[in-house]
């Protein structure tokens, strides 16, 4: 890494994204992605190839080639758009990128413009020579929608552009503060996450004059009895291979880990740690249970016509082992047959849990990173309960990791509130940091390629 390599380059270009707006309502007119395009564009002084499947949600990809043609190649795919913001919940103005206290405040810097920039400023690095040059090729693939499920873009990459993004390892999202007790803190590293399995669901009932209520089939009624059950029942639990490796990291006490690593003791370890820390409980709740949030709900025409159909969408998310047949079960045990027989459910998306193992030279060039910069080579392979990007990749079988490196200023529980929440920031340091940090990754990965097989 030499002199010329700047990572302060990374805060500029976090806030000019920031300032960029690339709000994704999910209406696929929204995110105006090809506003931060430009930004790397203008960075890089390159143009890469850009993909955009309609006008504005755009992605784009730039490709460093490797001193060894044979070596794997490594995609850097970080995404662009940001998710909606309330200015009157924040202290600054979301898309100001107001740089105050030490921080950076603006919606996207925890989601992941952080770490999107980094790799940016570690790209050009690559490409100038300020950085090792790499063993195999390195992409980046800065792409659109990740924040309404990719379809403008990671997954439009990977379905008709493979072979722009064609890897052997990945490096994207979710990064977080180190986590642990104090003096044994460590790097948690995202290597998998919880499957979406959305379900919409609609209830049938029978038209009448709303002044003659007695013993109508009201589809408003049974759909909102369907989804309080839903809402408010015990959700199925699950302790996973994953979970098991990263519940010894919480900041919790030995016996309150050995409690949420069992699903009979796990409910009420959950409850509480809920009593102080009402995030932190929910978090885990997500990465142990098979999810269940009704978040969508119509119904009706007219205030005295009775409604004759009633629909909604229910969020699902499924932890690695779970499939379809855990929701149908769940749902035909907490409605009953009969309630449960007057509803149709279509499901809208279903994609399993996926992860990918905490092995091989990427996790070993992270391990090296971590023990550089932290002092330790113990990192915390992680769960999250959000889609990323990086499951395109893991269907394919390619190993898919998200990291970065945090100081101490927010803690685990604080950055996990504001995944999509007010008040989101990341400091500056951590902003530096994350950048060396994922720089040394990139050189120690082309170190531990070097080295061959004995």
């Amino acid at each position: 890494m030499r002199d010329s390599f700047n990572p302060s380059d990374a805060i500029d270009l976090l806030v000019e994204m920031i300032q960029n707006a690339c709000v994704n309502t999910g209406d696929p007119t929204s995110g105006h992605e090809i506003r931060s395009v430009e930004t790397v564009q203008r960075y890089l002084g390159e143009s890469g190839t850009v993909v955009e499947p309609l006008p504005g949600r755009a992605s784009a990809v730039f490709r460093v080639k490797g001193t060894d043609p044979d070596a794997p190649t490594l995609l850097l795919i970080p995404h662009l758009d940001v998710v909606p913001a309330v200015a009157s919940d924040w202290t600054y103005d979301p898309f100001g990128a107001v740089r105050a206290d030490g921080f950076v405040w603006g919606r996207g810097t925890v989601d992941m413009l952080n770490v999107t920039a980094a790799m940016v400023v570690i790209f050009r690095g690559l490409r100038d020579g300020d950085l090792e040059a790499p063993r195999g090729d390195v992409i980046l693939a800065v792409v659109a929608d990740e924040e309404a499920g990719g379809k403008y873009g990671a997954l439009e990459l990977v379905e008709n552009h493979w072979p722009l993004v064609a890897c052997d390892f990945v490096l994207t999202e979710v990064a977080g503060p180190r986590i642990g007790h104090e003096g044994a803190k460590v790097i948690p590293v995202t290597v998998a996450e919880k499957g979406p399995g959305w379900r919409h669901f609609t209830a049938h009932g029978i038209a009448g004059h709303g002044s003659q209520p007695y013993g109508r089939s009201n589809a408003v009624l049974t759909l909102s009895e369907v989804f309080h059950r839903i809402g408010t029942e015990a959700q199925p639990a699950l302790i996973t291979d994953e979970w098991r490796r990263f519940v010894g990291h919480l900041p919790v006490s030995a016996d309150v880990a050995r409690r949420l690593s069992a699903e009979d003791t796990l409910d009420d370890a959950i409850a509480e740690i809920a009593v102080d820390d009402q995030i932190l409980a929910r978090w885990i709740h997500a990465c142990t249970h098979l999810t269940f949030s009704p978040n969508v709900v119509s119904g009706g025409s007219k205030s005295n016509v009775v409604p004759d159909r009633s629909e909604g969408d229910v969020d699902i998310r499924f932890l690695p082992g779970q499939d379809a047949a855990d929701v149908n079960d769940h749902l035909r045990k907490i409605l009953g047959p009969d309630l449960y027989d007057q509803i149709d459910i279509v499901p809208i998306q279903d994609m399993k849990a996926m992860g990918s193992s905490p092995n091989g030279p990427l996790w070993d060039a992270i391990e090296d990173a971590s023990e550089a910069m932290t002092g330790t080579r113990s990192l915390a392979p992680a769960i999250t309960p959000v889609s990323t990007d990086a499951r395109f990749f893991r269907a394919k079988g390619i190993p898919a990791y998200g990291v970065g490196l945090f100081d101490d200023s927010v803690s685990f529980a604080e950055m996990l509130a504001m995944f999509h929440g007010a008040d989101e920031r990341v400091s500056e340091q951590s902003v530096l940091d994350t950048t060396v940090f994922l720089a040394t990754v990139l050189e120690r990965f082309s170190d531990r390629l070097a080295i061959k097989p004995s």
